[in-house]
């Protein structure tokens, strides 16, 4: 993998990625860009997401109407905790999800196991409104 050039653009993206509350879409991300004045192209946002997904900068996973939405995050491995309703989004340790998917893995003859999770469900401020 080939390390890409820092560029104003890169670093609008990021920052702008970085300012979201939870898992943003490239199209909401854009907007969000132009309503701060802007003038950085869409293509060049979802460039900029997919490279800093390739390198661990963001997190990406698939809506359910199946869009890529893209979230900053640490590069350390990790797990979410989503809010269906409003999107917050929390970065958790799981340090018993690893023993599990280890020993699964090990169960069935396979090692060096690698996994994603992300766990959704309601947050505390979704379920009392």
């Amino acid at each position: 993998m080939t390390q890409k050039r820092n560029t104003p653009q890169k670093a609008a993206v990021k920052h702008a990625l970085g300012e979201a509350t939870g898992f943003v879409s490239a199209g909401q991300l854009h907007a969000t860009l132009q309503k701060h004045g802007s003038t950085i192209g869409l293509a060049t946002v979802y460039r900029t997401l997919a490279e800093l997904a390739e390198t661990n900068e963001a997190d990406s996973l698939q809506s359910k109407e199946g869009e890529l939405l893209y979230r900053a995050c640490t590069t350390e491995h990790h797990h979410h905790l989503i809010c269906r309703n409003c999107g917050l989004t929390l970065e958790i340790e799981a340090s018993r999800v690893e023993k599990w998917a280890d020993d699964v893995a090990s169960e069935h003859g396979f090692s060096q196991p690698s996994h994603t999770i992300d766990i959704f469900g309601l947050c505390a401020q979704c379920q009392s409104a």
